[in-house]
This record gives structure tokens, C-alpha cells and sequence, in this order.
């Protein structure tokens, strides 16, 4: 026969609830879950809304600039080749606006070196891929992501406006815009919807 003797009950002790074991179980489903490899179209969604919000953060800083030291600042951009761009802030060194001219001379000189946007997001370039209408609804727009003006310089004034326009920045599969409030300066990051063929913000 068995020896009882060793079965001992703790008093007070007592099962696992419902509650325990769900919660447990819970935790085990998260962390099987963290644990599976993301695919290379989430990491891609990732990185390029990863650009987008860096992009704006840009924007935002440079009106901040311009505010905090009363003058003009404002981003250059510059074709960097297959329809990318690199750009670079400076600021207005004549009290005349951020002019190709008056870089050239050394007269609205740059606060920060020039960047590019795959140099912190691999694989994100400035653009609008085939078939995505621009966030206002147009067809045939084109596939040039930078549309601030023919100069292609966004500039922040003091009063806290700005450059009216939106740049386009995509991945391989995703695609998102940053659209600049003139009046008001206020800067929207936006994602198109490949399902629903619609801008959203973000």
C-alpha cells in the first residue's frame, strides 16, 4: 500500500484559480508571440513610419529655431539621384529669406550637415509610388516626394508659418506623406491605406 504518511497538506494553501492560469497563459502567448520573426513587411512599415515622425521632428525643430532666434530657417532639398533627395537646415543670413543664390554665396549658411533619409531608415527614399494618388486625391501627380515649390526649400518664419506642402517618403511596401500647414505651421504625418486606397493620419 502507498505511504500516506508523506502527503502532507500546508494549512491554508490551496489550487490555482481560473484567474492565475489565464493570466499565466497570457503571459506565455505574449512572449511566444514576441519570440516569432517579424516579417520584412512589418520591419519595412516600421522604418518608414520611423522616417516620417523623424522628418516632421525636423520641421518642428526648425520653427522652433526660427522662433527662438528671430529669423528665418528652413530646409534645402536636393536631388540626391533616382528621384531621392538630401537635405540640410540653414538659416537666413540677409533677413531676405533662405535663397539658392544666397547659399551659394555663403550668405544663409547651414546649421547642421546634409542627410538623407535612407541614411537612418535603410530603404526609405523621398517619392510616391506608382498608382498612389497625392493626399489631396489627385491622379497623375507624378512620383516627385518633395512638393514645397520649385526652389525646394521649406522654410519656418519667426511668426510661426511656414512652407505650405508635403513631402512623400516610401519603403518597399509602405508609403507616407508630411504635409506642412502654411498659416499655421503645423505639421500632419499621414500613411496611405493600401486596402481601404485612402490617406490617413497618423
Amino acid at each position: 500500500m502507498p505511504d500516506h504518511s508523506r502527503w502532507t497538506v500546508v494549512p491554508g494553501s490551496r489550487g490555482f484559480t481560473l484567474v492565475e492560469i489565464l493570466l499565466v497563459v497570457s503571459i506565455l502567448v505574449v512572449l511566444f508571440a514576441m519570440a516569432l520573426p517579424v516579417t520584412s513587411e512589418a520591419i519595412d512599415a516600421l522604418r518608414t513610419q520611423g522616417a516620417a515622425r523623424y522628418l516632421a521632428a525636423r520641421i518642428v525643430h526648425g520653427r522652433m529655431q526660427a522662433i527662438t532666434r528671430s529669423t528665418i530657417v528652413g530646409l534645402r532639398f536636393v536631388g540626391a539621384g533616382n528621384g531621392d533627395y538630401s537635405y540640410r537646415p540653414y538659416i537666413d543670413g540677409n533677413r531676405n529669406g533662405i535663397r539658392t543664390a544666397d547659399i551659394t554665396r555663403g550668405t544663409d549658411l547651414p546649421l547642421a550637415a546634409a542627410e538623407r533619409v535612407g541614411d537612418n531608415f535603410g530603404g526609405v527614399v523621398f517619392g510616391l509610388m506608382p498608382g498612389v494618388p497625392d493626399a489631396d486625391g489627385l491622379q497623375n501627380t507624378g512620383t516627385d516626394g518633395v512638393r514645397i515649390g520649385s526652389a525646394r526649400i521649406l522654410t519656418t518664419s519667426p511668426d510661426g508659418t511656414a512652407t505650405a506642402g508635403t513631402l512623400y517618403i516610401h519603403g518597399k511596401h509602405a508609403q507616407y506623406a508630411i504635409r506642412v500647414l502654411g498659416p499655421t505651421g503645423r505639421v500632419r504625418v499621414m500613411q496611405f491605406q493600401q486596402g481601404d486606397r485612402k490617406w490617413t493620419n497618423r
